[in-house]
This record gives C-alpha cells, sequence and structure tokens, in this order.
C-alpha cells in the first residue's frame, strides 16, 4: 500500500481505491473538509502527476471525463485550493509523492484502465442532505426534489410567486454560473418541458442569484454533484452536458438599472441583519459594497 500524508491531507491506494482524506489544518479549504473522505476507484482515474516545487510540490490526480458527478460540477469553478483531487506535498515527502504517482501509474498499466471519457458516474457524489444560502434565496436538495425559498432579497415579482418545488425526476439539467468580477452569478434549475429561460435570474422563479460568498461557492458545488450524480449521465446524446453553462435567451438586465430606492431599503435590511448578528462582519461588508456598485 502506497501512502502519502501532509497537513493538507493523506492519500492512500491499495492497489484498486485511491481514498482521499483532506487534513484538519487551518490552511485546508473548507469545500474539502464538507465533501469529507473520497474514495476513488481505479478505473476512474485517467492520470497522475506529482509537479515538484520550491517548497515542496503537488500531486494531481486527473479523472476520467464522466466518472465523477463532483469533479463535472466543479471543474472550472472552484480554486485550486479547494480541489479535493490536489495535495500540497512537504518538502521531506517528494520521495513518497513519487514514489505514490509510480504505484498508480503501474497499476493503471496493469488493469489496462482506459483515460477516455466514462459512460457512466462511478462515484456517488456528495452526501444528502445539501442547502445552499445564496443572494435571494436558499436552495435545498434531499435526493428527491429542490425547494427554493426566498429572502429579503428576492424582487418582488419573484418572491410573489411563492417558494419553488422541483422533482428530481422533472429536472433535465443545473446550471450554475459562478460569480465574475462585479457580476452576480447563478444558479438555474432546468424544467423538462418548460418554455426557454428568457428572465434575468433576479427575476426567475426556478433560479437563484448568487453573490459569491465562499460558503456560497462551496455549498453550490455540493447541490450541483448531488443533482448531477442522480441525473441521466451526461453521455446520453439525448440531452445535454448537464451543469455546463448553457446560453441565456435575454441577457440579465444592466447593472445600473436597479431602482435607487429598491437598493437604499436593500441596504437599511443589510444594516438590519448585521446589528442582529445573522450576517458576519465580512458578510455584511462584501453585501454592502455589490451593493454600493449598483448605483
Amino acid at each position: 500500500m502506497a501512502e502519502v500524508m501532509g497537513r493538507d491531507g493523506t492519500w492512500t491506494f491499495d492497489g484498486e481505491i485511491l481514498r482521499i482524506v483532506p487534513g484538519r489544518d487551518r490552511s485546508v479549504k473548507k469545500l474539502r473538509q464538507l465533501l469529507g473522505e473520497v474514495r476513488v476507484p481505479l478505473e476512474a482515474v485517467a492520470g497522475i502527476a506529482y509537479e515538484p516545487g520550491k517548497k515542496g510540490g503537488r500531486l494531481r490526480l486527473r479523472l476520467r471525463e464522466g466518472a465523477d458527478p463532483f469533479n463535472q460540477a466543479a471543474r472550472g469553478r472552484i480554486a485550486d485550493a479547494a480541489d479535493p483531487y490536489q495535495l500540497a506535498v512537504d518538502a521531506d515527502r517528494t520521495g513518497v509523492a513519487e514514489y505514490f504517482v509510480d504505484e498508480v501509474r503501474n497499476a493503471l498499466v496493469i488493469e489496462q484502465v482506459p483515460d477516455g471519457p466514462s459512460e457512466r458516474y462511478l462515484m456517488p457524489g456528495p452526501a444528502l442532505p445539501v442547502v445552499v444560502p445564496a443572494g435571494d434565496g436558499t436552495a435545498t436538495f434531499d435526493g428527491e426534489s429542490i425547494r427554493l425559498e426566498w429572502n429579503w432579497a428576492t424582487e418582488e415579482g419573484k418572491k410573489s410567486a411563492g417558494p419553488q418545488r422541483f422533482a428530481l425526476k422533472d429536472l433535465d439539467g443545473v446550471e450554475w454560473f459562478p460569480t465574475a468580477g462585479l457580476e452576480n452569478g447563478y444558479l438555474r434549475f432546468h424544467v423538462r418541458g418548460a418554455a426557454p429561460h428568457k428572465l434575468a435570474p433576479k427575476h426567475d422563479p426556478a433560479c437563484l442569484v448568487l453573490w459569491g460568498f465562499d460558503k456560497e461557492t462551496r455549498t453550490t458545488a455540493l447541490l450541483v454533484a448531488a443533482v448531477l450524480a442522480r441525473l441521466p449521465h451526461p453521455s446520453d446524446a439525448q440531452l445535454p452536458p448537464a451543469a455546463e453553462p448553457l446560453a441565456i435567451e435575454s441577457p440579465a438586465a444592466p447593472v445600473g438599472g436597479d431602482d435607487p430606492d429598491s437598493l437604499l431599503r436593500r441596504l437599511r435590511e443589510l444594516g438590519e441583519l448585521h446589528r442582529d448578528g445573522i450576517l458576519t462582519d465580512e458578510e455584511f461588508t462584501t453585501a454592502k459594497q455589490a451593493l454600493l456598485r449598483r448605483f
């Protein structure tokens, strides 16, 4: 058995399963700790590499396309430091890391594991239930349905539609577009047979607006992965790759188009939430800055 241990976590390989356990050091990203132990079957692995650096190095595990719903959801949407398939290796563990790579590569050759796409998910995805606290509401997934509930920041038209519930069996896919620069992101659910989306995320009752908080990002990654694990695999030619950003027929309204009175009301509500202890200092500052940029 090969094993690499360090502050960042522990990787163990027994010839069949690569077991990934995140470290408990404060430097380890919360997303990896929430995801917990990950067991990667050898047949899900496409490759592995060790990249030496000045103060240690980094192990990188490459999975086969379509083998892992979390990888499918999070790829390109989370920072490298939050990626469970990367491991920072201390300088005194370089030799062990190189041996670990050789063991995995030898097993891939012996077992003749293909490095091409997988036609089914080989890993189960995150544990349930998953809750995402977002900018204008909360999404909860229990394995059978998605429930969206709105908060004080929801636009009136969207709020008037009331809480939304979508059965998993009725979904075609889920779309996650992370926050980028000054633009909010969104999490949108595609219901089978529904008309194409023409509403901006802040007006769409099948969509949550994302403000870009760390907690929001990591829980969104878990929820999207959990949903993908239970939807038809993207190799099904009749469905588009779920979780890949889809084209929006009608772009969101310009940032400067927000009603100043509404923005002032939100600022006051933010202050009240901060005073009541619902928002931390950091969350209050980030949300306030986001609203001020809209004036």
